[in-house]
């Protein structure tokens, strides 16, 4: 389970955030959502389990998502799904709409811009949800559009792994064999545009993983979508303490983000460089420092996206997204807020070609205060777009 820790962070004037979105997240549909392409249906029948059985509690039976018009939400146009169970991989579909992963019952879910309620895809078989493991982070296929295939980092009792499958098909291991504790279990997974994979991995509370070169604990890892290592190796960086979240710079300066949330002291976001060190837990004299630290109390940095150099951090214990601006390598001034203290733990947080921002709650994971309709799904527009300010 995330740690607890005292909240802390920042206000930052509206007018910073409207300056930020609209600069960004332009061009967004004032009419409703309307289907940019098709999407596969669900396949008849169960899928079989991923990986070793589990010996531990069962994950909890999931319950019926509800209509996001009803309940206490119900008047609220940022929320687009209510009642899910820690809501942690999302994925933007060429359809527009959006699948989500809940991390403790491995249910996958489609929701939808215009509000409709959300409909149940399938279920993710053979996760552990001990500790904070659980289906941990989804990625569409670069090739999603002939093959419908998805990309999830899950925990079994033995590993974490990433697997792939269709919806509703044979979860297929990709790469396995990453090691597997109680707290520190990743998730991250990004694609980059040569249409390989990175994987962001934690040290499983054991830091010495961390910087061990024949450990994948730890890491960001690069493997193509057979999870055979890209160049000498899979690992692509060492030195992290729990990477959740990875991000593409698109149209950026950084080629790759990551965020790290550390066991002690600031969270931090990096640039991830080919065979860098970012020194957890013993900086050296070749470490590469963050480009952004987060006190740990306004931290428990969970989300990445990215676009023109603007990175959009969901920030659990900060209970708001951080809006980054990275210029030059490095970032040029203090993170605006985006909706501070109004949705509680925020985690993912993804980008749509129309320009919405898409983020989950998380405050049903323990460590939160839930609503009666938590944990939700939001779609952030700018203030351009004529709706109503997400600020």
């Amino acid at each position: 389970m995330d740690r607890v820790r005292r909240q802390r962070g920042r206000r930052v004037a509206g007018a910073a955030c409207a300056v930020a979105l609209t600069l960004v997240l332009a061009g967004c549909a004032e009419d409703g959502y309307e289907p940019a392409g098709p999407f596969r249906p669900l396949p008849e029948g169960p899928p079989p389990q991923v990986g070793p059985p589990t010996e531990s509690t069962p994950a909890p039976a999931p319950g019926d998502p509800a209509d996001p018009g009803s309940g206490e939400s119900g008047g609220d146009p940022n929320v687009v799904a209510t009642d899910l169970a820690v809501p942690t991989g999302l994925v933007v579909l060429p359809d527009g709409t959006a699948v989500v992963g809940e991390r403790e019952t491995g249910r996958l879910l489609q929701v939808f811009p215009d509000r409709s309620p959300p409909q149940e895809l399938m279920v993710v078989p053979g996760i552990d949800t001990a500790g904070d493991g659980g289906l941990l982070g989804l990625a569409l296929s670069p090739t999603f559009d002939e093959d419908g295939l998805f990309y999830a980092y899950v925990s079994t009792a033995t590993d974490n792994r990433v697997v792939r499958f269709p919806l509703g098909g044979t979860p297929n291991p990709v790469l396995t064999g990453i090691p597997r504790g109680e707290v520190h279990n990743g998730g991250g997974l990004a694609f980059a545009p040569d249409g390989t994979l990175f994987v962001g991995t934690g040290d499983t509370g054991d830091p010495a993983l961390a910087q061990d070169t024949a450990s994948l604990g730890g890491k960001v890892l690069h493997v193509d979508v057979f999870g055979q290592p890209v160049g000498s190796g899979p690992v692509f960086s060492r030195g992290h303490a729990d990477v959740r979240a990875l991000c593409p710079g698109l149209d950026d300066p950084v080629g790759l983000y990551a965020v790290d949330d550390a066991t002690d002291g600031p969270d931090e976001l990096n640039a991830v460089l080919q065979d860098s060190d970012l020194g957890w837990p013993t900086p050296g004299a070749t470490s590469t420092g963050p480009l952004l630290e987060v006190p740990d109390d306004a931290g428990g940095l969970s989300g990445c996206a990215a676009v023109g150099g603007t990175v959009f951090l969901g920030a659990l214990e900060g209970r708001r997204v951080y809006v980054v601006t990275v210029e030059g390598g490095g970032v040029t001034e203090e993170p605006s807020a985006l909706i501070p203290e109004r949705y509680g733990r925020l985690r993912t947080v993804a980008l749509d070609a129309e320009g919405g921002l898409w983020v989950t709650t998380s405050n049903g994971d323990g460590s939160g205060t839930p609503a009666e309709d938590d944990d939700k799904v939001l779609r952030i527009l700018p203030p351009s777009s004529g709706g109503s300010s997400p600020i």
